[in-house]
C-alpha cells in the first residue's frame, strides 16, 4: 500500500498524486481523463475507457461438450460483452455446443462464424439490467417449481414433473445473469452506479440468488423422484409433506421479504421470524419420519429424499434470512 498527502493548490483545490506504477499499468498519462466514484468514506479512481464493450478471446482447441459449455458460461459470467472462441479449425460439434450454450444465456447471440473462429456478443444494455428484478423473478420461479413438483408427486402427474425439470433452465439463466451483474460491480464502480445499488447490496442479492437456485435444484430432484413412483402414495404422508411445504414457503417468503425491505427494523423482524420457523420445521420433519417407518423400505427411502429436499429448501430460506439480517445491520 502506498500513501500520499493531500495538498491544496490555488487556495481551494485539493490535489493528490497517483502512484506511477499504477498509472503505467493502466495507460494513464498526462491528459488522460479519469473518473471518481464516491462510496461512503471511500473514493475509487478509474481511467475513463473509450471502449464501451469488453472483449475476450478463448482458445477452444481441445474443449468439447460440457467442458466447452462451461467455458462459454464462464466468459459470460466474467463480464465479457464480446467473446471470441478460436481454434485451428472449429468443428461442427463445437459450433453446435457453442450455439446451445449461447441460447441458454440471457442476451447472447452468435455474431460471426468462420472456419477458425466463432464470435458471440451480449446484446443487453447493462444499464437496463436490474439485479433486484432478476432475484425477484428467481423467487417466483423457484417457489412455483417447488409447488408444482409436490403437486406432481401427490397427483402422479408425470407431465407436470417434466415441466418442472424444464423450468430449471429458466432459473439457471437468471442465476447466470445475477452472477454476471454482481461480478461487473466488483470489476468496475460504474456498474454499481448504473444499478443504483451499493456493492454490498449486490453481494447480498447474489448470495440470496444462489440459495434460490438451489431451491430450484431440489424441486427438480423431487420431480425426477416423482417419475419413479409407480403406485399411489399414502394420503397421510402426502398431507404431512404438503404441510411441510407450506412451512418451507413461509420461511422463503419471510426471508426474501426481509431482504427487499428498506426499513431495517421491519427487515430484522421478518428475518428473525424466518429463522424461528426453520427450527419449528425440524420438529415437523421428525413426525413425518415416524410415518415413513410404516412404509416398505423402497418407498420410505424415496419419500425420505423428498422430505429432505423440502427441508433443505427451508434451510436455504433461512440462509437468505441470515443475509437479510446482515444487510439490515448498522454500517460501520
Amino acid at each position: 500500500m502506498e500513501t500520499r498527502k493531500v495538498q491544496v493548490t490555488g487556495g481551494s483545490t485539493y490535489t493528490v498524486s497517483i502512484p506511477k506504477s499504477w498509472a503505467t499499468e493502466n495507460d494513464v498519462n498526462a491528459g488522460t481523463e479519469v473518473a471518481f466514484h464516491p462510496e461512503g468514506d471511500s473514493l475509487f479512481l478509474t481511467p475513463v475507457s473509450e471502449e464501451e464493450r469488453t472483449e475476450g478471446t478463448l482458445d477452444i482447441g481441445d474443449l468439447e461438450g460440457q467442458e466447452l459449455t462451461r467455458a462459454v458460461m464462464t466468459m459470460y459470467v466474467s463480464g465479457f460483452d464480446v467473446i471470441a472462441l478460436e481454434s485451428g479449425r472449429v468443428t461442427n460439434d463445437q459450433r453446435r455446443t457453442i450455439r446451445e450454450a449461447t441460447q441458454s444465456l440471457v442476451g447472447l447471440e452468435v455474431l460471426e462464424e468462420t472456419r477458425d473462429r466463432v464470435v458471440v456478443r451480449d446484446l443487453l444494455d447493462s444499464s437496463e439490467l436490474s439485479i433486484h428484478n432478476a432475484v425477484t423473478r428467481m423467487r417466483l420461479i423457484s417457489e412455483s417449481m417447488l409447488d408444482d413438483a409436490l403437486t406432481a408427486l401427490r397427483t402422479e402427474d408425470d407431465e407436470l414433473a417434466r415441466d418442472v425439470i424444464q423450468r430449471d433452465d429458466d432459473l439457471d439463466r437468471l442465476w447466470m445473469v445475477v452472477s454476471r451483474i454482481f461480478r461487473s460491480t466488483l470489476r468496475t464502480p460504474t456498474a454499481a452506479d448504473e444499478l443504483g445499488l451499493s456493492r454490498e447490496v449486490c453481494f447480498d442479492y447474489h448470495s440470496s440468488a444462489r440459495q434460490l437456485e438451489r431451491i430450484g435444484d431440489h424441486a427438480t430432484k423431487i420431480a425426477h423422484l416423482t417419475l419413479n413412483i409407480e403406485e399411489p402414495l399414502p394420503e397421510d404422508v402426502t398431507d404431512a409433506i404438503d404441510e411441510l411445504h407450506e412451512d418451507a414457503v413461509d420461511v422463503i417468503d419471510a426471508a426474501t421479504d426481509a431482504l427487499f425491505e428498506e426499513d431495517r427494523d421491519l427487515a430484522k423482524e421478518s428475518a428473525n421470524n424466518a429463522r424461528e420457523q426453520v427450527s419449528e420445521i425440524d420438529d415437523r420433519v421428525r413426525r413425518i419420519d415416524e410415518l415413513l417407518r410404516e412404509l416398505d423400505p423402497t418407498r420410505a427411502q424415496l419419500l425420505g429424499l423428498v422430505v429432505d429436499s423440502v427441508l433443505r429448501s427451508a434451510d436455504y430460506g433461512g440462509n437468505i434470512a441470515e443475509t437479510a439480517l446482515q444487510k439490515a445491520a448498522p454500517t460501520p
